[in-house]
């Protein structure tokens, strides 16, 4: 008799984006939130991204144009608790908007009480919201909702 049970997974490896100006959203990803850039396919206008290196996970910037159906996505980049919190002034001085849960600007990182997990969100130039985050060392409190870190710490 075989094992017919699926093989644990170990992660994911690999997403995808669509975008309407790959060079702009190439210098964003490079730049803005510091991708190290794998391979460019210019004649099908396709960049490739290790996230954080090639062992580890890989994102596809796909262009298509400016065309009247958008569709708008959700990543959320692992990183330390300190990374998430210094990120919002990063962001600024990069000239990029940070932003809070529901997509209202944010001067601090925001914690998920139910995980719990400090994340810091923004969006990219085509409009996909963007998400540092890191999961917290503490107990989870869903009764907290999703507050800024500075309300996290004074409970």
């Amino acid at each position: 008799m075989t094992d017919e049970r699926m093989p644990l997974i170990d992660g994911l490896y690999e997403t995808h984006l669509t975008v309407a100006d790959l060079d702009r959203s190439i210098a964003f990803y490079r730049d803005v939130v510091g991708l190290e850039l794998a391979k460019v396919f210019p004649e099908r206008r396709i960049a490739f991204f290790f996230v954080p290196g090639r062992s580890t996970g890989m994102i596809g910037l796909w262009e298509t144009g400016s065309g009247p159906l958008v569709m708008r996505l959700h990543l959320a980049f692992a990183m330390g608790v300190d990374g998430v919190l210094a990120s919002a002034a990063a962001l600024k001085a990069k000239g990029v908007q940070p932003l809070g849960f529901t997509g209202k600007p944010a001067e601090e990182p925001e914690v998920i009480g139910w995980m719990p997990a400090v994340s810091q969100y923004f969006a990219d130039p085509d409009g996909h919201s963007l998400e540092f985050i890191a999961v917290l060392d503490e107990e989870a409190d869903a009764a907290f909702g999703v507050r800024p870190y500075s309300e996290w710490l004074r409970r």
